[in-house]
């Protein structure tokens, strides 16, 4: 389990890298590092258990016992805190995002990393397409589109155009 934690949280990381600009607090990795972390831990914990199993101590597996308690608690404390503030964290990750929408232009790296992720993610916009109608962007080009990283895989002709939102 600790080793599978360890490349969870090391995915994670891996993958910050490109979302970072979506993500600008300076906390978003916090959560693979708290990853890395228990699983550390949970490693440190199994060699407390296997040790006291082979050596049928009593304290030892009293103390094994009450360390998972206090885990337990934690994981429980931990789902009731991300259940409470579900809301605000998508709150914040809709405004980044938003601002991230409003400095695309096409060829700076935010637009970059709006196409990757609209590609990647299969979306368009933060909630959909219409996201783009208010942006510096599309006010700019006048030609009633959306970037074509909005357009759906395997539409060749597809042109961004909001005349053939079905395209998107």
């Amino acid at each position: 389990a600790a080793a599978g934690l360890s490349y969870v949280g090391g995915y994670v990381i891996n993958t910050y890298k490109s979302y970072d600009n979506f993500l600008q607090d300076e906390h978003a990795v916090l959560p693979a590092v708290i990853i890395i972390c228990v699983a550390i831990v949970m490693f440190i914990i199994g060699l407390i258990g296997c040790c006291a199993t082979l050596r049928e101590s009593r304290v030892g597996l009293g103390l094994f016992l009450a360390i998972i308690l206090i885990i337990f608690i934690a994981e429980v404390s931990a789902f009731v805190l991300g259940f409470v503030y579900r809301e605000k964290v998508k709150t914040d990750v809709q405004d980044t995002m938003r601002s991230v929408f409003e400095k695309y232009d096409g060829k700076n790296a935010e637009s970059t990393v709006v196409n990757y992720l609209q590609e990647q993610l299969h979306c368009c916009g933060v909630r959909n397409y219409s996201d783009w109608t208010s942006t510096q962007w599309f006010n700019s080009t006048g030609n009633n589109s959306v970037p074509l990283s909005c357009c759906r895989q395997g539409q060749s002709n597809c042109t961004g155009s909001l005349d053939l939102p079905q395209e998107l």
